[in-house]
């Protein structure tokens, strides 16, 4: 039963994942090199659309070290939805709204015959303009898991998709240790009902430390299994997004969680001071 629950999340987190796309800020943004995107015949425009791109482009700028917005500054874009196909290796960049010498470049691959486009080439690199968001991390994770995140990310964005996944399985594995390392203190554990448990299992046993998206959704640790041991790496790939974000939405609740509690302990001491000065 169980083992259908993690085929039934892991076929609908597949399907969820997103595909090569011509919406230009997945294209430029989120696909990594040598993914291709075919181009259906009622695709053209947005094919057009995608080559000959002027903005702009919400993501990281590494040089201003903040998130700004990129436009491309183009005098003559070709009128006819076709002329995509007649630029081989069309180079793309853009340039900060903040600083116009800070640049993002990308080579492109266009084949006519088989009507595919595809990223060969960009700086800075994907990896770059992805890991600004995920510093925040680094506030609940151990430096040396933290360090695995990037390394995931990494992989991911040149294209190694079940290495990316060996990462977040071990990131999700640390998650859990931590709860148990907690949950050991509580009156009446169970340290042998533990130690008997599958993944699943051990999660809901520790549900009072988990975040609850984490125990909702704990077939997560099937899917990066499934991905290590059976999955290709343009199957990895498709799901990294998926389950990538699914343990971002787990340490977003424990920052907020991390928040919360400072917030009680200033509160408390604050209280307690006044308290102190009106006897």
């Amino acid at each position: 039963m169980y083992n259908k629950i993690l085929l039934t999340c892991y076929f609908f987190t597949m399907s969820a994942a997103p595909k090569a796309s011509l919406d230009p800020a997945e294209f430029y943004i989120n696909a990594p090199l040598y993914e291709v995107v075919t181009v259906a015949e009622d695709d053209s425009v947005a094919a057009h659309a995608l080559i000959y791109y002027q903005g702009p482009l919400d993501t990281f700028c590494p040089e201003c070290g903040t998130h700004s917005i990129f436009h491309r500054w183009l005098q003559n874009v070709p009128n006819l939805i076709t002329a995509w196909m007649n630029d081989r290796r069309p180079d793309v960049v853009l340039h900060c709204s903040r600083n116009a010498s800070h640049q993002l470049s990308f080579l492109l691959k266009v084949d006519k015959e088989k009507r595919t486009i595809q990223k060969i080439g960009q700086y800075p690199s994907l990896a770059a303009l992805n890991m600004y968001d995920v510093r925040k991390y680094s506030e609940v994770l151990e430096k040396a898991v933290f360090k695995e995140l990037t390394k995931a990310i990494g992989l991911a964005a040149h294209g190694v998709g079940v290495g990316s996944f060996v990462y977040l399985r071990r990131i999700f594995e640390s998650l859990v240790e931590e709860a148990h390392q907690a949950a050991t203190n509580d009156a009446g554990w169970d340290e042998g009902e533990y130690q008997k448990g599958r993944m699943g299992e051990k999660i809901l046993l520790l549900r009072g430390h988990l975040p609850e998206f984490l125990v909702e959704n704990r077939a997560i640790y099937g899917i990066l299994s499934k991905g290590v041991h059976e999955l290709s790496e343009d199957e990895c790939l498709k799901a990294f997004p998926a389950v990538k974000v699914g343990i971002e939405i787990i340490l977003d609740a424990q920052i907020e969680e991390a928040a919360r509690r400072k917030k009680l302990e200033a509160a408390t001491k604050s209280i307690q001071a006044l308290a102190a000065n009106n006897r």
